[in-house]
């Protein structure tokens, strides 16, 4: 049966699909409706004979038919993005579209800085970042490429550093420390009222410190835990408790006063930034201009 051309348009679909596991963010991806997808489906799979996916309220799987087809086609439908995006070098204006999944943090600190020089020299590209803490597969998620801390980066990615050292630290507002007092050792923190960091495992983050023996790391006392940067800072500037984190990210909050960094003597160091993507696939002209540009601005430094 020849291939039609709805048949080419419903087979990107169907690999996006099958990348996220989910009618909605392949949706969110292509810039088409769930609805619209799932009738399309329907449709290829009608043309085809066979069902592809099986769909529930919760999830959506591939048949064993669904998988022979992703991974027959996922390799020339891929070589033809890569055709088209090599045509970048003959144009006055590089085109494209770059999707990102980034450590929550780096977005403000890393993206945000040098976002306005990059619209500006290059228009026609278009950034999509996801901005979560949450590791992913950035390859079977259909992203171009991650940003992590250094230590996280998968060993089979091509990765290439963005900042420099990062100073992980302690701070309260001076509310609490007015009520609570100053730890003046790590292990004073078993006194104190301390932000949990629930991790992706569901264990909860030991605090890491560096003194005279070295590094070692801290069991905190947490009653409120919390799995997102954002809501952990409102939390510590009105004075609830402790947090450990980026002194960058702290960094406007110090210098208004609103909060006080604590046990400086013990903070300690910890990788940089990292952006990491497929070795086995062309970088998109895109994410190399990106790259380019933040070392060349170094937001946090180099």
């Amino acid at each position: 049966m020849p291939t039609s051309r709805s048949d080419l348009a419903d087979l990107t679909y169907f690999l996006a699909i099958s990348r996220h596991r989910s009618f909605r963010l392949a949706g969110l991806e292509l810039g088409v409706s769930a609805s619209a997808l799932s009738h399309a489906l329907k449709g290829l799979e009608a043309r085809l004979g066979v069902r592809l996916l099986h769909r529930t309220n919760r999830s959506v799987t591939l048949t064993a038919a669904g998988e022979e087809l992703r991974d027959k086609v996922a390799e020339p439908f891929g070589a033809i993005d890569q055709a088209v995006e090599g045509l970048n070098r003959y144009r006055d204006a590089p085109t494209g579209r770059v999707r990102l999944n980034v450590a929550a943090e780096a977005a403000p600190l890393l993206l945000a800085p040098i976002m306005p020089v990059f619209i500006e020299r290059y228009p026609d590209i278009e950034i999509d970042i996801a901005a979560s803490d949450q590791m992913t597969d950035v390859i079977d998620d259909g992203f171009d490429a991650g940003i992590r801390y250094g230590g996280t980066v998968p060993e089979d990615m091509v990765a290439q550093r963005l900042s420099g050292e990062l100073r992980w630290v302690v701070v309260a507002s001076p509310a609490y420390l007015e009520k609570f007092g100053v730890p003046q050792h790590p292990s004073d923190l078993k006194h104190h009222h301390c932000l949990g960091v629930r991790l992706g495992n569901a264990h909860i983050y030991r605090w890491e410190f560096e003194g005279p023996e070295g590094e070692f790391s801290v069991p905190v006392p947490s009653k409120i835990l919390v799995n997102g940067g954002r809501a952990m800072l409102a939390m510590a500037l009105v004075g609830t408790g402790l947090m450990y984190g980026m002194e960058a990210s702290f960094a406007p909050h110090l210098a208004r006063g609103e909060l006080r960094l604590v046990l400086e003597d013990w903070a300690t160091m910890g990788p940089g930034y990292h952006v990491y993507y497929s070795s086995r696939r062309q970088v998109p002209t895109g994410l190399r201009l990106l790259i380019e540009l933040i070392r060349e601005m170094r937001p946090l430094g180099l």
